[in-house]
């Protein structure tokens, strides 16, 4: 078992499998995890998949499914390399490529017999509790010493005649009373050593219970938070929340099984004034599907030797495949939709193949459509021609998809980045009298950009400023281009008066995380406290304090103040004269 922070991963074949590190996407304040990342790569099935999800256990379920379904191949794949050579195996072999064929022809028609709706029960931990409740250890004990007693010296005839009966009896009486106060004293440290056991075991006992019920108290206030984020999620969904709506199609579309044909990959958003869905879809490229058709035994070498469809089925089952990918989709998005959050959904179908003139690796949109709920329920699917259906509800493909020829979609998912916004110039506007530490919080963030900029600008870089927040969010975004030593590089400025604490550093951290930054810098016209020191060490984080920005303000021929206490006075001035 391999753990990652919070998530675990078995496989059978745990030496195969290389993980990317958990990461996190924050909101634009910081405040949140919107959504946990993790990618897997299994160097023996020579796959990768990235699995995300906005909560941990749902996270968890989606890694469980993951290595369970990676194991049955790479179980499959050993099978296949220990099988010998035979008539027997050829022909099974002949029987496993037949029902793989026929299986292409099948895939829309799958999905009308199941239940395409979410079981959002299924997705609630129903767990017990099954850590240990009960202290083990019994309670120390001891065996007691037997207490002496008195046994009377035998006196005989000769001892009363002399006279030593009575020193007899008093040697008697003094050795009985030496062995009972060692008796005694023996008594007294074994009962002090077991009071003492008894009160260390009682103290471990004690710990051992407030440990047990305090880690059942947090497993079930984890379950019952876990299970009211999926209540909450269903509420948010009925609700038509945009992120609540592409959270319940992602959870649709992971739930689509296509067997071991292809690995789904796709990319939504949501536009929830005209209810549309808009998807792009990653299609199989054409050497992912079969096209064995037998497999034969040649005695005389003792190989098995495939015989393949023509490169006409070859091309007519890819067709088929991807009008059959389009249409299931969407009708398990529809189906899916108890809430009617979806009144058009746009499928965009991207493959990624080897361009034979280049060698390269091309990626196009193939396939495009936009289809009313309405036009599209319908239709009964168990009886069209996916190809003529797809033409007929007006979808945009070359005459053959196998072709790989690019078309221009229907409609474009928006992947810029819409933080960045127009720089403004204010570095030109320093002087001697200015006060770094008071100035317009925007205008400090524009300041900040604007002397990264000159910093990189030897090297190529860029950097480009984001909207405005005032929350703590990216302020800025520096692409080095260094191959080395460069990559993105957030940029967040604190225009602070007071010490800056850990808590800003770590939100800068979770920050590069969801950016994919490779490095972090964070700015202020004040200092640092020990604990975002100690926090940032090791990281690949750089703290700026006032007087390294000043010293980098001089370096580029720029010359300000930052006067800590004066700030202090005049925002507070300023604040105090905008509430009147």
């Amino acid at each position: 078992m391999v753990k990652e922070a919070d998530v675990t991963w078995r496989s059978k074949y745990q030496s195969a499998i290389e993980s990317g590190e958990l990461t996190a996407k924050f909101s634009a304040d910081g405040s949140r995890i919107l959504r946990w990342y993790i990618d897997f790569r299994h160097k023996l099935l020579h796959v990768h998949k990235e699995l995300s999800a906005p909560e941990l256990f749902m996270l968890q379920h989606k890694i469980d499914s993951l290595m369970e379904q990676w194991d049955e191949r790479a179980d499959e794949q050993h099978r296949k390399l220990k099988v010998f050579a035979s008539k027997y195996q050829a022909e099974q072999y002949t029987a496993e490529a037949t029902v793989r064929i026929e299986g292409l022809h099948r895939i829309l028609n799958h999905t009308l017999a199941v239940n395409d709706r979410v079981n959002w029960n299924a997705l609630k931990d129903h767990s017990s509790y099954d850590g240990p409740m009960t202290f083990q250890r019994p309670m120390p004990q001891r065996k007691k010493h037997v207490e002496p007693k008195f046994t009377p010296p035998d006196i005989s005839f000769f001892d009363k005649l002399f006279g030593r009966a009575k020193r007899r009896i008093a040697d008697a009486q003094a050795r009985f009373e030496r062995e009972r106060s060692d008796w005694h004293t023996i008594e007294q440290r074994e009962t002090g050593k077991l009071n003492q056991s008894i009160a260390n075991w009682t103290a471990e006992k004690a710990e051992f219970e407030a440990t047990a019920q305090r880690q059942r108290r947090e497993f079930l206030e984890t379950q019952a938070e876990a299970n009211q984020r999926v209540d909450a999620l269903v509420a948010n969904v009925a609700n038509g929340d945009p992120q609540a709506v592409i959270e319940h199609a992602t959870l649709v579309l992971d739930a689509s099984d296509y067997s071991e044909m292809y690995e789904k990959s796709y990319e939504i958003e949501y536009a929830p004034d005209a209810k549309t869905l808009m998807l792009e879809y990653q299609l199989p490229s054409p050497d992912d599907l079969p096209t064995v058709k037998s497999v034969r035994f040649v005695a005389a070498t003792g190989e098995l030797k495939d015989t393949h469809i023509s490169e006409k089925e070859q091309k007519a089952n890819y067709d088929s495949v991807c009008y059959q990918i389009c249409l299931r989709t969407i009708h398990e998005l529809f189906e899916a939709d108890e809430s009617d959050n979806l009144q058009n959904v746009l499928f965009n179908g991207i493959s990624t193949f080897v361009d034979r003139t280049t060698g390269r690796d091309t990626t196009s949109c193939i396939m495009s459509i936009l289809v009313n709920r309405e036009d599209f329920l319908r239709i009964d699917l168990s009886r069209v021609d996916p190809k003529a259906c797809f033409k007929n509800l007006k979808g945009v493909s070359a005459s053959s998809l196998a072709a790989l020829a690019p078309i221009p979609p229907v409609m474009v998912l928006n992947k810029e980045d819409r933080r960045f916004i127009d720089p403004r110039m204010v570095v030109d506007t320093l002087d001697t009298a200015m006060n770094l530490a008071s100035m317009d919080w925007e205008d400090f963030e524009h300041l900040v950009r604007e002397l990264f900029e000159k910093e990189f600008a030897s090297r190529g870089g860029e950097v480009k400023v984001t909207q405005s927040s005032n929350d703590g969010g990216v302020d800025a975004v520096a692409f080095d281009p260094d191959p080395i030593t460069g990559g993105k590089i957030v940029i967040q400025a604190k225009r602070y008066t007071r010490t800056v604490g850990v808590a800003a550093v770590r939100d800068l951290y979770g920050t590069m995380q969801h950016e994919g930054a490779s490095r972090g810098v964070l700015i202020t016209t004040a200092d640092y406290g020990p604990d975002a020191h100690k926090f940032a060490a090791g990281k690949p984080i750089t703290l700026f304090t006032g007087a390294n920005l000043l010293h980098l303000l001089q370096r580029h021929g720029y010359n300000a103040k930052i006067d800590l206490r004066e700030a202090r006075k005049e925002l507070n001035l300023r604040d105090y004269s905008a509430r009147q």
